[in-house]
């Protein structure tokens, strides 16, 4: 099991960073999840751009962007499609979904990024 998204090439995640530096000590800036616990084959996402359109910081060790993908910042299962950016001590990139439902986001100038479709094993 897994679960399917983008990866987050490095030139694309070096240009980003000097966009938006990362706040807290532990850079991730690694993909975009679509879809989690599915098998391995499952479908790949088609598309291979998005537009980073969003920030959230919660202020206690959590940074992430948010990303427009084919028109869309919304996942499949009803979460917000993002990278988590940066994270604090003890805190862990599954707690970018809450923060965002929580704190929501604040909108950015857009910046086209490269993706690429993959499945990444559990």
């Amino acid at each position: 099991m897994g679960y399917t998204g983008w990866a987050l090439p490095e030139e694309e995640r070096a240009r980003l960073l000097t966009l938006v530096p990362a706040r807290y000590e532990r850079l991730i800036a690694h993909h975009v999840t679509r879809e989690y616990n599915v098998p391995e084959g499952h479908p790949l996402p088609a598309a291979t751009a998005g537009d980073v359109v969003g920030v959230v910081d919660d202020g206690e060790g959590v940074q992430a962007l948010i990303v427009e993908i084919d028109g869309t910042t919304d996942r499949p299962d009803g979460s917000t499609n993002h990278i988590t950016w940066s994270l604090g001590p003890g805190r862990q990139p599954v707690e970018s979904n809450s923060v965002i439902a929580g704190y929501g986001w604040r909108p950015v100038e857009p910046v086209t990024i490269r993706l690429e479709p993959r499945f990444f094993p559990l």
